[in-house]
């Protein structure tokens, strides 16, 4: 009897041989920036659902708390005429007269960055202005601000950093301008593609639709089309100005998803992340919300009553005091 011992009889599974990864083509330039673009689009794409997914729990958010929301706004926007109409009598002594504008001011603040209205004509006429400084004016003696009692060491920090953000700001305006001007990239694209520079009618052939999408591209202002040709086109070349310009837009292509991955960062953790809330989590910061907005209603129909009286709104303006509150 013949017997086979596939322990020995075969060779073991880590001495077999394995293929090589085949070699991606192209020079390290265009790899680096091919990757930059896969990078950047992923980022897009994911980018792209997250504010799907953001806007669909908007639009819940909005339709659970948005009654709530509208009844505070109306309570609130109620309280300027009586409050203004205060500020006219002369019943009123000058602290108490501040006090209301206060309260003015405040309320508006509320509505404005709270739930985005529209408060720009209270604000203009309560609102107190900024007082532009005065060049003669000297900093007070011991602030420290005048730059000729800082210390060599302190002054060179501020201008080092001064100069890194001058640095920063021109590589981010150039990025930008490269990013922004596909006809730079239209112009190499052409330059590498056109069918009339090829003796090879087979190649010609593949220029000459190549072409036809460079064109189409550049017509729409399609940036990453392009880009996309200029990593695949000519794979393996070493032309000093198509690798400088592959260098260039893959920097500018890394700023980019920089960029990309802050943005993700402020709809997460940012102030709206409310919306990016799912599940459980987000239905009791619904509730939690809507009890607030509730007890807000409640307590703004107890103090409307109470600033139609010059006697009441006066108690309401001790009580305010008393309490260390600046606003309703």
């Amino acid at each position: 009897m013949n017997l086979h011992n596939p322990a020995t009889d075969l060779p073991a599974a880590n001495s077999l041989p394995v293929p090589a990864p085949a070699a991606a083509p192209g020079t390290p330039a265009q790899q680096a920036f091919r990757q930059a673009i896969l990078d950047v689009e992923n980022l897009r794409e994911r980018l792209r659902e997250l504010e799907a997914g953001q806007a669909e729990a908007r639009r819940r958010y909005w339709q659970q708390v948005g009654p709530l929301a509208q009844t505070v706004v109306a309570a609130r926007r109620s309280l300027f005429e009586p409050l203004e109409e205060a500020l006219l009598r002369p019943y009123f002594n000058r602290a108490e007269h501040q006090q209301i504008g206060e309260l003015i001011v405040g309320n508006a603040h509320s509505l404005r960055d709270r739930f985005g209205e529209d408060v720009a004509d209270i604000l203009h006429r309560h609102a107190p202005r900024a007082q532009p400084s005065d060049p003669g004016t000297k900093p007070p003696v011991g602030s420290g601000a005048d730059p000729q009692d800082a210390g060599p060491r302190e002054a060179a920090g501020a201008r080092k950093t001064r100069k890194q953000k001058a640095r920063e700001a021109a590589a981010q305006e150039e990025q930008q301008q490269l990013m922004g001007n596909t006809k730079t990239l239209y112009r190499q694209l052409a330059r590498a593609n056109h069918p009339d520079l090829e003796r090879d009618p087979a190649r010609a052939r593949e220029k000459t639709i190549r072409m036809q999408q460079i064109i189409r591209a550049y017509e729409s202002d399609d940036l990453y089309t392009l880009l996309q040709l200029l990593s695949e086109h000519a794979p393996g070349s070493t032309d000093n100005e198509s690798e400088d310009l592959l260098a260039r837009y893959t920097k500018a292509l890394c700023q980019q998803q920089e960029e990309l991955k802050q943005r993700m960062n402020e709809l997460k953790y940012g102030t709206s992340s409310p919306f990016a809330a799912t599940g459980k989590k987000q239905e009791a910061e619904l509730r939690q919300v809507k009890r607030g907005l509730r007890g807000e209603v409640d307590y703004l129909q107890r103090v409307a009553p109470l600033l139609q009286e010059p006697e009441d709104l006066r108690d309401l303006l001790r009580q305010l005091s008393a309490a260390g509150q600046a606003g309703i």
